[in-house]
């Protein structure tokens, strides 16, 4: 595959699997934890690397995950105590995030570790970093890492699709009907971080974040249905991928940001153009229903 080949699949795994998490991420009101675990797994990345002294190796990975999962217990439990969830999001998130930012100021030192590849990533290098397959030869880690990921993600949804459907649009009636709510919660967010880590290294935490909400609010608006969101979230994941790639090469900027940039059209044309909730359709509504009704009948005839 060509270099450009192996950067437009990298981010379109991405999209695809920010993209099915996101759709979940939306539908229960938890958008800003995309954001909080996106920065807070600096913390567990610099962790790792202060055992091990390698900035290699699936400790990082690891270490990214618990701080993922670190933010989540952390904000479930001071919401469980009465604090409101956006405001222990907000406290967790900033804390972790700057504990991370002053560990790599005061104790990584040369390492090249620093906040700016934290937050725009490098997809740039993400062909040069090959692995050997059995079967399949040189790939990328990124892409074999994010297919991994991908699987993973498809097959949880998959086999607790009807547990996710119920614990998403009503907790009280999954209880009520036998679901370990509190068990799904965190078997989510395990998702989350997994899905956050596996995406961080390439394209920074900025796209993860565009990544996971974006794509997501933008099929929200397209359907009700959960299994057609999550498929219009996955397909906007990607369709903004490959187009914020070329918009980047046409204009000789951050590819990461263009990808990023490119959800928020994606998201500004769903909101004008769905049938349901677009602003094109509110306006249209109205003026048809002020038709006269034998007009409307005639129509309808």
């Amino acid at each position: 595959m060509s270099y450009t080949g192996w950067i437009l699949l990298t981010a379109s795994l991405v999209g695809l699997s920010c993209g099915f998490i996101g759709a979940l991420l939306i539908l229960r009101r938890m958008a800003m934890m995309a954001d909080a675990i996106s920065h807070t797994v600096l913390l567990g990345i610099v962790a790792a690397y202060l055992v091990t002294r390698e900035l290699s190796g699936v400790h990082m990975l690891l270490g990214a995950i618990a701080a993922g999962l670190l933010t989540s217990v952390l904000v479930q439990w001071f919401h469980s105590r009465g604090v409101q969830q956006e405001a222990s999001i907000g406290v967790v998130f900033t804390s972790l995030f700057a504990l991370g930012v002053i560990l790599i100021a005061t104790q990584v030192g040369n390492a090249h570790l620093d906040v700016k590849h934290t937050l725009m990533g490098e997809i740039t290098f993400i062909p040069w970093e090959k692995i050997d397959i059995i079967g399949i030869g040189e790939i990328p880690q990124a892409v074999f890492i994010l297919v991994v990921v991908l699987l993973t993600v498809v097959a949880v949804i998959l086999a607790f699709f009807k547990e996710w459907k119920i614990t998403s649009f009503d907790p009280a009636l999954a209880a009520s009907l036998g679901i370990p709510v509190v068990l799904m919660h965190y078997i989510f967010m395990s998702l989350v971080s997994v899905t956050t880590v596996a995406a961080f290294d390439a394209v920074g935490a900025i796209m993860v974040v565009a990544m996971l909400i974006t794509p997501a609010s933008a099929a929200y608006l397209w359907t009700e249905r959960l299994s057609a969101m999550l498929g219009l979230s996955g397909l906007f994941g990607v369709i903004s991928a490959v187009a914020g790639y070329y918009i980047a090469v046409w204009l000789d900027t951050s590819i990461s940001g263009s990808m990023a940039f490119t959800t928020g059209i994606v998201f500004f044309l769903s909101f004008l153009g769905s049938p349901r909730h677009g602003i094109i359709a509110k306006y249209i509504r109205p003026a048809a229903g002020s038709r006269p009704l034998s007009e409307r009948r005639e129509r309808a005839g």
